[in-house]
């Protein structure tokens, strides 16, 4: 956190609104001498302001709805798709309650743009999370993402880029309750940590996951302020905001390149369906609806094909290693034969004759091209229609384009092209190399070991398609298959969230989506939990298409206090040698408990009752093996519970996690539930400290590590 000056927090006790908060009521001072002015009551005029911000808002939302476009439409199609673009522009428009308008204030020293102009007077600006205008067209806030707020998350002391004063406000239920001063040009107020920052940050969750737009910092505003057309990827240990700040990434992209990823699209890419719906909030409260969102199996999700069927670990290894890749490419470029035989094509009373050798000339020459396999059999037929075409030309006809397009649909040529570049289904292709072991060996000589190769093979085959038990890695199989016959369309845009648990196909299924477009890449190497796990970001960026992509390291932690990283920071020395442990910056005394108990259950129970005599949400993690068990107590002792991905509420707070479903998701306490069950979880012991180390790094305030077993070695001191 920057050590940045606030003055003073001015509070109001009552935390109620104040009572000059009239929709209508004019923010500037009264001219009533004895009415309150800014400098006897600025927590007034700042409510005033934000009353009024909220009144312009609705307007702007009524202006969008009251719009007829019965006489702007040329037909039912326009109409339809104008009336879609108002909806949406409606629901962006939309006030939520609990969701500050505007969280800060910027007063500049001079103008924007004119700080060199003589007499120029500074300008004051209200920071929010989407822009507001009055009638008149003039701003009431900014949005965030606008260059003029940059300042209030770059700005500093030693560096106060024209800014006088900033201001930070706090909100209680929506309410303004507070505000924090910091005079960064003035030389005499000394640095000090923010305290309504620290406050915004440690505030108890309830509910999906927030945004942190509020709170961004320095090192993270360069990273969400970073160029579209570059890469970035970054590793961020647990609190560090990573996952916040790529998804603030995108929110500042469509801002900044609107009309280009209206084109294009964006994509988020999160590891499983609770993680979806824990983030799924973040992006419509900063005003953006048309971020879609996926897990990387349903990007490969093909119709007709189901997940049936699972692998063993070292059997999933081996199809996500990237040398399948070039077995599956073999495999298709082997439908490829020679052409043996002249093809004669007959119109009217006319025989044309291509011999072999010029037709086999054009079939190495496409192969030699490397486009996708599809591509060049489309192209193949006109390359025999041009050839025909030549030899009328020759003979004195004057053919067209149509002549030549007919020729290529000429049942002699269609024939040969079936015969010589037959079409490839990926499914099918995919089922025999699974399948045949005299298929899978001739593609995969010199690249899989024969041990490797009996891994992949289906003890039993399927006879077909559809009856086969596919896995989640089959799939991306087919996926990079589908890709060698005909090119995945490629988005603007994509972000890709823990990223560190995917194989080197699933990287290479993901970069197929962005090919054309850029991606920002988030995770963390001491929280890979899959057997495949990336062993270095250089690697995976190489198999996702962007060797080129700028490596960012957030080391700064905000959300884990300072005890509870420490005590998880035992286990990076086994689980990710030389990676750097997070420096939190918060430092909360007794959020740490470690006790062992007799009865591990009901010492569990008790812990999850007093966590609930605290405010915010309770996460109780266990390995997957003991949840059915806990979820019985839970229920026996009239305790409800929510499931991952459920959203809590005020009356609903307690959530059952799986520790295989935790990554990700955070509580404000958490009670965790036996470690060295989580370990044997696994299918290794590497892995299974990692997958503990997700799981002591989801507290907020506080953890109840609690066991009967003897803890792992690694976290013993």
């Amino acid at each position: 956190m920057p050590a940045h000056a606030p003055e003073t927090t001015h509070d109001d006790p009552a935390a109620k609104p104040s009572p000059n908060t009239n929709p209508s009521a004019d923010p500037t001072p009264s001219a009533d001498p004895t009415a309150p002015t800014a400098a006897t009551d600025p927590l007034g005029r700042e409510r005033s302001h934000l009353a009024a911000s909220r009144s312009a808002l609705r307007a702007m939302r009524e202006d969008v709805e009251s719009l007829d476009i019965r006489d702007v439409t040329a037909n039912w199609v326009n109409a339809i798709v104008l009336q879609a673009q108002i909806d949406d522009r409606i629901k962006a428009l939309a006030d939520l309650a609990h969701t500050p308008l505007f969280f800060g204030r910027l007063d500049y020293l001079h103008a924007p743009g004119a700080e060199l102009a003589e007499g120029a007077e500074g300008e004051q600006f209200y920071i929010g999370r989407r822009h507001v205008h009055d009638a008149d067209g003039d701003p009431m806030v900014i949005d965030w993402r606008a260059p003029v707020s940059q300042p209030f998350y770059r700005a500093s002391k030693t560096d106060p880029q024209d800014i006088s004063l900033r201001r930070r406000f706090g909100y209680t239920g929506g309410e303004l309750t507070a505000y924090e001063d910091e005079h960064l040009s003035d030389p005499a107020e000394a640095a000090a940590v923010s305290k309504l920052l620290q406050q915004e940050i440690e505030r108890p969750r309830v509910g999906p996951m927030r945004d942190i737009v509020a709170t961004i910092q320095p090192e993270q505003d360069e990273i969400v302020r970073s160029g579209l057309s570059g890469s970035v990827c970054v590793q961020g240990g647990p609190g560090t905001g990573k996952t916040a700040v790529g998804l603030h990434r995108v929110a500042y992209l469509l801002y900044a390149h609107r009309d280009r990823l209206a084109r294009t699209g964006t994509l988020v890419i999160g590891p499983n369906r609770s993680f979806l719906h824990y983030i799924e909030q973040v992006l419509p409260a900063l005003g953006e609806l048309e971020v879609k969102q996926a897990t990387v199996d349903d990007l490969v999700a093909r119709p007709g094909l189901e997940v049936l069927g699972t692998d063993a670990a070292e059997t999933a290894v081996v199809k996500g290693d990237a040398r399948m890749a070039q077995v599956l490419s073999r495999a298709v470029r082997s439908h490829v034969t020679r052409p043996t035989e002249p093809l004669m094509v007959v119109r009217g009373s006319r025989r044309w004759r291509v011999p072999a050798y010029e037709l086999e000339e054009m079939v190495e020459e496409l192969q030699k091209r490397d486009i996708r396999y599809g591509a060049a059999r489309e192209a193949l037929p006109q390359r025999i229609a041009h050839a025909v075409l030549v030899r009328m030309e020759q003979a004195g006809e004057a053919p067209d384009d149509r002549v030549q397009d007919a020729v290529a649909r000429n049942a002699a040529v269609k024939a040969v092209v079936k015969e010589v570049w037959p079409a490839v289904e990926p499914a099918k292709l995919v089922l025999r190399l699974l399948s045949d072991p005299e298929f899978l060996a001739l593609h995969a000589a010199d690249l899989l070991s024969e041990d490797e190769q009996k891994l992949l093979l289906w003890p039993k085959p399927f006879r077909s398609v559809k009856s086969a038990k596919w896995s989640a890695a089959d799939l991306v199989l087919i996926d990079e298959a589908t890709d060698l016959v005909e090119r995945t369309h490629s988005l603007g845009h994509v972000v890709l969230d823990e990223a560190q648990d995917l194989s080197p196909m699933q990287y290479r299924a993901v970069g197929r989506r962005c090919t054309t477009g850029s991606a920002t890449v988030l995770g963390d190497l001491a929280q890979g939990t899959t057997p495949w796990a990336t062993r270095s970001w250089d690697e995976a960026l190489t198999h996702l298409g962007k060797p080129q992509a700028v490596l960012e390291e957030l080391t700064a932690g905000f959300r884990v206090p300072r005890e509870v990283i420490a005590y998880a920071s035992r286990l990076l020395p086994s689980i990710s040698p030389g990676l750097a442990p997070v420096s939190s910056v918060r430092e909360t005394p007794g959020s740490l408990r470690i006790a062992e108990a007799a009865d591990l259950t009901a010492a569990v129970l008790a812990a999850c009752r007093e966590s609930l005599t605290h405010e915010g949400s309770i996460g109780l993690i266990a390995a997957d093996a003991r949840i059915p068990a806990l979820a019985e107590a839970l229920a026996a002792a009239g305790l409800p519970y929510l499931s991952p991905g459920e959203e809590t509420t005020a009356e609903s707070r307690l959530t059952l996690v799986p520790a295989s479903l935790a990554k990700g998701l955070e509580y404000d306490y958490v009670v965790l539930d036996e470690p060295a069950a989580i370990v044997d979880g696994e299918p290794d012991e590497r892995t299974g400290l990692r997958r503990l180390y997700v799981c002591l790094t989801r507290a907020v305030s506080g953890l109840s590590v609690l066991h009967t077993a003897a803890l792992p070695a690694a976290l013993l001191p």
